[in-house]
């Protein structure tokens, strides 16, 4: 069954990158994928979005992504910036970067009536300049995905993650990637027993 993905961060942030290598994990596992950009401004700091679409079979739409069934959204400034949750049903996954609640980001209410399994913040940038040394979240926010949907597995995010980067790169983002896959999988856990 076709999922979808939309991302949103600013220009330096690798909103593309972590599109890409969402689609590389899912080649890995055998499925259909595709991902792509959506540029508005290019310069740094300016919105952006990128797709991924993942499927058991070929895709073959190629319009963006109006109606996702999953966000990440990079960074939390754009949360009242940018109309963000557009084509959000209730059975969407959020994954949002930031060490705050959904409350503390003033978007609480808004998100009542969405299944609280499906939410979630992840302090990406922090576990980015932990083992990266940048504040670069998009990895990490990969791995948290990875833990929140089930749509690839964490190891195929870190092989994803070797193909792209040099090797002493990739070993830190492996491990941004991997804490926030276990750092997601306790949250929900926690949010199961609420």
């Amino acid at each position: 069954m076709l999922f979808q993905v939309r991302i949103h961060g600013r220009g330096g942030q690798g909103v593309v990158s972590a599109a890409e290598m969402l689609s590389v994990a899912a080649f890995l596992e055998n499925k259909h994928a595709q991902a792509f950009p959506s540029f508005g401004s290019e310069r740094m700091g300016a919105p952006v979005m990128a797709f991924c679409r993942i499927d058991d079979k070929e895709i073959r739409l190629r319009e963006p992504v109006m109606h996702p069934d999953a966000l990440i959204i990079q960074d939390p400034t754009l949360l009242h910036q940018v109309d963000l949750f557009s084509g959000v049903g209730t059975e969407g996954y959020i994954l949002i970067n930031s060490t705050r609640s959904f409350d503390e980001l003033g978007i609480g209410d808004f998100l009542k009536g969405c299944r609280p399994e499906r939410l979630c913040t992840v302090p990406a940038t922090e576990l980015a300049l932990k083992h990266v040394g940048r504040p670069l979240p998009n990895v990490a926010l990969l791995g948290g995905f990875a833990a929140i949907s089930g749509m690839v597995g964490i190891d195929s995010v870190c092989a994803a993650i070797r193909d792209k980067f040099p090797a002493k790169i990739a070993d830190g983002n492996i491990a941004a990637a991997r804490e926030a896959f276990a750092f997601v999988r306790q949250e929900m856990q926690e949010a199961s027993h609420a």
